[in-house]
């Protein structure tokens, strides 16, 4: 499952994304996120420290840490966990990596959730292929309600996109698949 949402993330959603994170490290589910800052670093820092299993997925080669900020974990992801890029060695960075990083992400996983995010956030690329590529799409009650964003009205109505309450309906949803 991946876990994604903006870089400039609140408290609230980061407590989210950690809760959420160990939560499905606790039922034996692989995290998956993007290891970029704010709820990426947030859902992979709570699954390792839970004991449970991440993999990240990054816009950047597998030999360049982006941000800097966080090559400690890159490290210890690539040596414990899984580290994956769509990015051969020595090819360059462009903001545009990032969304066929998303791509890659909701190709392998079997469900994202949407913690937290704006209107104009990337994040909104993963959840267009979810929709896409037939993979469930799950936005937080928090992010579904807050009536300043528009983007969650456009996703909704899609037949595998729920409103997350509870990590619960996730793992039935995942079940019932």
């Amino acid at each position: 499952v991946s876990i994604v949402g903006t870089r400039d993330v609140s408290e609230d959603g980061r407590r989210r994304a950690s809760r959420l994170s160990r939560e499905l490290a606790d039922s034996g589910i692989l995290v998956m996120s993007g290891l970029a800052k704010g709820v990426d670093r947030a859902a992979h820092v709570a699954a390792i420290e839970t004991g449970g299993f991440t993999a990240a997925v990054i816009g950047t080669p597998v030999t360049k840490a982006y941000p800097i900020e966080n090559k400690s974990i890159q490290e210890e992801i690539y040596s414990n966990h899984l580290l994956i890029s769509p990015f051969a060695d020595g090819e360059p960075v462009f903001k545009g990596n990032f969304p066929k990083r998303n791509r890659v992400m909701a190709l392998l996983s079997d469900a994202t959730v949407i913690v937290e995010a704006s209107d104009t956030s990337g994040t909104l690329h993963q959840a267009a292929e979810c929709q896409r590529q037939g993979r469930w799409l799950f936005i937080m009650r928090a992010v579904a309600d807050d009536p300043r964003l528009s983007w969650p009205a456009k996703f909704l109505n899609h037949p595998k996109t729920r409103v997350l309450t509870s990590t619960d309906n996730l793992l039935d949803a995942l079940s019932d698949a």
